[in-house]
C-alpha cells in the first residue's frame, strides 16, 4: 500500500506538471536570472503575455538557488517540499479527528492527504511550481505550537508548583530544545515567515493580536521584521521596490477580472463587466467581510477550536485579498474537513437534539458539494465563479466544534465539603 501510494504520488505530480507547465515558476525563474544579469527583478516583463514577477525579496531569494537547475527538477523540488507539508499539515488537522472517532490516525491522515491531492488548490500549487503549501505548513506548525502551549498552561492549572518543587536540572541544548518544542514558546515564528515570503498572512498576526495572544503575536512580528531587514540588506533596491510600488500593482500577473481571480474583488470586476471592481463597493463589502472572518475565528477560538479559527482567518484573508488563484485557496480543504466532522459530530451524538442531528446532514452535503467543487476543473468552477462564492458562504457559515482543542486553561474543580456532615462508614 506504501509503495501503491508512492508512485500515485509520483504519477498526480508528473500530470499536475504537465497540466499546467510550471508557469508561474518559469516567469520567476526569468526574472530572478535578469536580475542575475543586471537588470531588475520587477521590471522584467515575459515576452508576449508582458506577465511580470509577483514574489517577496524574501521568496526571491529562497528561490535563486533553485535557478541553477533545470526547470523541471526545480519544478520537482518545490512540489515534493510541498508534498512533504501537506502531509504534517494533515497530521495536525486530521489527527485529532481520528482519534475522536477511534481510528487509527496514520490511516485517516494518509486518506485525507490522498484527497486533499485531488483537489484544484493542490494541483495548480504543484503544478504552477508555487510556494503556497510550503506557506500553508508554516502557519499550521504554529497551530501545533498554540496547542502545545494551551496543554502546557493546562498542566501549570491543574498541577500547580510542579515547576518550582523540580528545578530544573538539565541545562543542555537538547535539553532546552525539548522544553522549547514542548512549551510552544516557539508559536509565531511560522506565521512569521509565511508573512515575510507573502503578504497574505499578515492576517493571521492580526487575528493573534485580536485574540491576545500576544506572545504568538510578537514572536511572528519580531521574526518577519527580522527576515525583512536581512533580506533588505542583502537587496535593497528590491525590498524598496516591493513594498513601495510593486506590492500594490495587482494586475502584475493577470487582469483583477481574470476567471482565475477568485477573491471578491474578481467577483466584481465581472459582474460589473470592468477591468477592475468598483473601488467603494469592493472596500464596502471586503471591510464586512474581514470583520465577520475576523469575529468569527475569535469565537471560534473562544470555544476551543483553534483549527477552525485559522481556517477562518486563511478564509477571510482569501476572499478580501485583490487577487486569490487557485493556488491561493487551499484553505478550503481545511474548511471541507470541518464540514464532515461537523457532520459526524452531529449524527453520533446522542445526546444532541433531533434538530441538531439534521443539521448534520446539511453539513454533510456541504461538505460532499465543497469537495466536489474542489476536485472539479478549474474551466467548470471558474466559469460560474463557484469557488468565490463557496469562499463567501464558508466565511459566514462554517461550523466550529466547540471543546474540540483545549484554548485555555480549565481550573481543576476542587472538592468542596458537605454541607450535611456524613458519618463515617455510612
Amino acid at each position: 500500500m506504501v509503495a501503491l501510494g508512492c508512485l500515485g504520488t509520483i504519477w498526480m505530480i508528473n500530470f499536475c506538471i504537465q497540466r499546467y507547465g510550471l508557469s508561474a515558476l518559469t516567469i520567476e525563474f526569468e526574472a530572478i536570472r535578469d536580475r542575475f544579469d543586471g537588470g531588475s527583478l520587477y521590471a522584467y516583463r515575459m515576452p508576449g503575455s508582458q506577465t511580470g514577477a509577483a514574489l517577496s525579496p524574501a521568496l526571491a531569494l529562497l528561490l535563486a538557488p533553485l535557478t541553477l537547475l533545470p526547470l523541471e527538477v526545480a519544478g520537482w523540488l518545490l512540489a515534493l517540499a510541498g508534498m512533504a507539508a501537506l502531509l504534517l499539515a494533515t497530521v495536525v488537522l486530521a489527527g485529532p479527528v481520528a482519534r475522536r472517532y477511534g481510528h487509527r490516525r496514520t490511516t485517516v491522515v494518509l486518506v485525507v492527504a490522498a484527497l486533499a491531492l485531488l483537489t484544484t488548490p493542490v494541483r495548480a500549487t504543484i503544478g504552477l511550481g508555487r510556494p503556497d503549501l510550503l506557506l500553508f505548513g508554516l502557519v499550521v506548525a504554529d497551530l501545533v505550537a498554540l496547542r502545545r502551549a494551551a496543554w502546557a498552561r493546562s498542566r501549570a492549572t491543574w498541577w500547580p508548583g510542579r515547576t518550582a518543587a523540580q528545578p530544573i536540572r538539565d541545562r543542555s541544548t537538547g535539553a532546552r530544545l525539548r522544553r522549547v518544542w514542548a512549551t510552544g514558546t516557539w508559536a509565531g515564528i511560522g506565521t512569521g515567515l509565511a508573512t515575510a515570503l507573502s503578504a497574505a498572512p499578515v492576517l493571521f498576526i492580526v487575528y493573534l493580536l485580536i485574540t491576545r495572544q500576544r506572545r504568538a503575536a510578537v514572536t511572528a512580528l519580531v521574526t518577519a521584521a527580522t527576515v525583512t531587514l536581512g533580506v533588505l540588506l542583502i537587496a535593497p533596491d528590491e525590498t524598496l521596490t516591493w513594498y513601495g510600488t510593486a506590492l500594490w500593482e495587482l494586475d502584475r500577473t493577470a487582469p483583477i477580472s481574470d476567471p482565475g481571480n477568485q477573491s471578491l474583488a474578481g467577483l466584481l470586476a465581472r459582474l460589473y463587466g470592468y477591468s477592475a471592481p468598483p473601488v467603494l463597493v469592493w472596500l464596502s463589502f471586503g471591510t464586512l467581510l474581514l470583520a465577520v472572518g475576523l469575529i468569527r475565528a475569535r469565537s471560534a477560538h473562544a470555544d476551543g477550536d483553534e483549527i477552525a479559527a485559522f481556517t477562518l482567518v486563511g478564509l477571510t484573508a482569501a476572499v478580501a485579498g485583490p487577487v486569490t488563484g487557485p493556488a491561493e485557496a487551499v484553505w478550503l480543504v481545511p474548511a471541507v474537513l470541518i464540514l464532515a466532522d461537523a457532520a459526524m459530530r452531529r449524527r453520533l451524538g446522542t445526546r444532541l437534539p433531533r434538530s441538531a442531528r439534521y443539521a448534520g446532514a446539511g453539513f454533510a452535503l456541504a461538505a460532499l458539494l465543497g469537495y466536489g467543487l474542489l476536485i472539479a476543473g478549474p474551466g467548470s468552477s471558474f466559469t460560474w465563479n463557484g469557488t468565490a462564492f463557496a469562499l463567501i458562504l464558508l466565511v459566514n457559515a462554517l461550523p466550529w466544534r466547540h471543546g474540540s482543542a483545549p484554548a485555555i486553561p480549565v481550573p481543576r474543580p476542587t472538592r468542596k465539603r458537605a454541607a450535611i456532615p456524613v458519618p463515617r462508614g455510612g
